[in-house]
């Protein structure tokens, strides 16, 4: 029998190379940028076409390589910062295995032009799917250019699984801003189809962040730091006030690389409690610096993971530091427990009249007397009840997405007695009620119906949404002051896939650059005082669309919509609203489930009733 085991060709070995290091366009970016930062560059310029996926440049004025280096670059493993494996247990640098360009050159067209700032001359390598096409001296600029050219040209199926535009150059904003946040003394740019899309200079952090965000920012971060034999820890923190709906500015860095860590992440997230919203993520950008020795950067092919010998010490004391920032900065409320507030007692003015305490009493009131209920806070008469069936008549009755508290429904629907329950009368009155503030009970002739509210609502305003129908106010309205909202960049590039959705919905738009958006009309059902929340609210619920990924983006935007917009559980209705939904829920094409296949109600028949009392 024939030996079987065989060694895999280069080629084929860095295919499956690719596959790890480089996904997507954004990959290649940032392999090619932490290479120019390795290279001890102070001016680096991206060019990208396509999305990158005909065209990624990066221009560096680094250190440059020789005729010998240029070439051996393109090899398996070949690097310059890794000699024996002791060294690995002391990386400083961002690029060390030495297969990003080897990986690169396998899936794509690659040029690089590099020349070192002694050499009078520089060399040109040209490599296409692992091919060696030629090599060449070129007259160029000090430092590297590297040129990749249609990616995944030699995979289509890989290229065939790749995003929109429009979502693919997100990813690379994200790698890019990634890169600048950690690197602020280089200066950067930043061109996508002809177009600049950031110009930075060199500075420090915060310049950095606001040239990135904007200048707003320059008001909604305050410092931490925090210096221990561990880990020494530096950055910004944004502001309570300020916390966003969706992610995107949360930044951690170690020895000057980008990671991931939701465990880190609870730290400072635990840290904000209490001073923002459940649904809000506070807004940090936080600098670690550790010994190399106590880390693993090399446990993720993309390197964005790092294992901590300590990592509870160091939760710890990155949690203390956020408290100790925040209260450092009088944000968080504070009690006087040197005084006692109840003996606090005005000035007395010794000009003013003592007047002896009074009280006042009723002399004609019978405690056994029956009063009248109190009124309901709006009038609702029946003809208006057979005319309300549309979102812009629902929210004629129930607030869009208020947060304020209500006050207390009619009696009638407040509390049911069993005395009630058992007059037959008042049950023909009654018609339906609220249970637990979070479902609709009412009755038919075949039984008993429990309706879940959120989700009956969901239903509902999904279908006004989707169907624009005669009931949907899409006109939209003029904003006497329009509204503005900032995002991050790459949630500001993922919002502009979105934008001519939100405009067919009745949303008129403008972008502002650097991430912010005028937002001149809405639609006439949406609340205008708190837009910029609810559209960071759907934007986030965009994000992760999880199984309803198959779904038209005019779906996934309705049925985001409708979910931030519902009656939540645990809202008090009145009498009317719960008519109302009852009403509307049975006029949509499918009462029966929510937008998320949930079902929105539940019967019971009069049999099963009789069958579970065993009648």
């Amino acid at each position: 029998m024939t030996d079987i085991i065989r060694l895999l060709p280069d080629s084929v070995a860095n295919q499956i190379a690719a596959g790890e290091v480089v996904q997507r366009p954004a990959s290649a970016v940032k392999e090619l940028l932490e290479n120019t930062i390795d290279a001890g560059s102070t001016d680096i310029k991206l060019i990208v076409k396509e999305s990158g996926k005909l065209l990624i440049q990066v221009i560096d004025n680094g250190c440059g390589m020789s005729e010998r280096d240029a070439r051996m670059c393109f090899e398996r493993h070949a690097t310059s910062k890794i000699e024996k494996a002791d060294d690995l247990l002391a990386i400083r640098t961002l690029g060390f295995r030495g297969e990003a360009l080897a990986s690169i050159a396998s899936i794509a067209q690659v040029e690089l032009k590099s020349k070192r700032h002694e050499d009078e001359i520089g060399t040109c390598i040209q490599v296409e799917g692992t091919e060696f096409k030629g090599q060449f001296p070129v007259n160029c600029q000090n430092g590297t250019s590297v040129s990749v050219k249609n990616l995944f040209f030699n995979v289509p199926a890989r290229r065939n699984f790749l995003k929109s535009n429009t979502l693919e150059l997100k990813y690379i904003i994200e790698e890019f801003v990634r890169v600048a946040l950690v690197n602020p003394a280089i200066s950067f740019t930043f061109h996508h189809q002809d177009k600049l899309l950031f110009q930075l200079p060199p500075g420090n952090l915060k310049q950095r962040i606001i040239n990135l965000y904007g200048s707003s920012y320059g008001q909604r971060l305050i410092p931490v730091e925090q210096q221990t034999a561990l880990v020494n820890i530096s950055g910004f923190l944004g502001k309570p006030e300020f916390a966003k709906k969706t992610r995107g500015e949360q930044y951690f860095f170690t020895n000057g690389r980008f990671m991931k860590s939701p465990y880190l992440h609870h730290a400072v997230e635990n840290a904000f409690k209490e001073l923002i919203p459940d649904d809000s993520i506070p807004s940090y950008f936080i600098y670690m610096e550790v010994d190399p020795q106590t880390i693993d950067v090399n446990i993720h092919p993309t390197k964005t993971e790092i294992n901590f010998q300590d990592i509870k010490s160091i939760y710890a004391i990155l949690h203390a530091a956020v408290k100790q920032s925040i209260g450092k900065f009088n944000i968080s409320p504070t009690l006087d427990f040197e005084v006692e507030q109840s003996m606090t007692f005005p000035p007395f003015n010794e000009n003013q009249p003592v007047k002896q305490p009074t009280i006042t009493i009723n002399p004609h009131y019978n405690p056994f007397e029956k009063r009248t209920e109190p009124q309901s806070r709006f009038t609702f008469s029946p003809s208006q009840s057979q005319s309300v069936r549309g979102w812009n008549d629902l929210y004629a009755i129930i607030p869009p997405f208020s947060e304020k508290g209500e006050s207390d429904p009619p009696l009638e629907t407040q509390v049911v007695s069993h005395d009630l329950l058992a007059d037959e009368a008042f049950a023909d009155r009654q018609g339906s009620f609220q249970v637990n503030n979070s479902f609709i009970t009412t009755h038919t002739k075949a039984g008993i119906t429990i309706i879940d509210q959120q989700l009956a609502h969901e239903r509902i305003l999904y279908e006004r949404i989707l169907y624009q129908d005669s009931q949907y106010d899409k006109s939209g309205q003029r904003q006497l002051i329009p509204q503005t909202i900032t995002l991050s960049p790459d949630n500001a590039q993922f919002f502009m896939e979105w934008k001519e959705y939100f405009t067919e919905l009745g949303f008129e738009i403008n972008d502002f650059g650097k991430g912010s958006f005028v937002i001149q009309a809405i639609p006439g059902n949406i609340d205008t005082a708190n837009i910029g929340s609810f559209i960071e609210s759907v934007l986030e619920s965009l994000k992760s669309p999880g199984r309803d990924s198959k779904l038209a983006q005019g779906q996934l935007l309705a049925k985001a919509m409708a979910k931030k917009l519902s009656v939540k559980r645990g809202k008090r209705l009145h009498k009317e609203e719960l008519e109302t939904i009852i009403k509307d829920l049975f006029a949509c094409n499918m009462p029966e489930i929510s937008p998320d296949g949930k079902p929105t109600m539940v019967m019971l028949t009069f049999e099963e009733l009789n069958r579970k009392f065993k009648i």
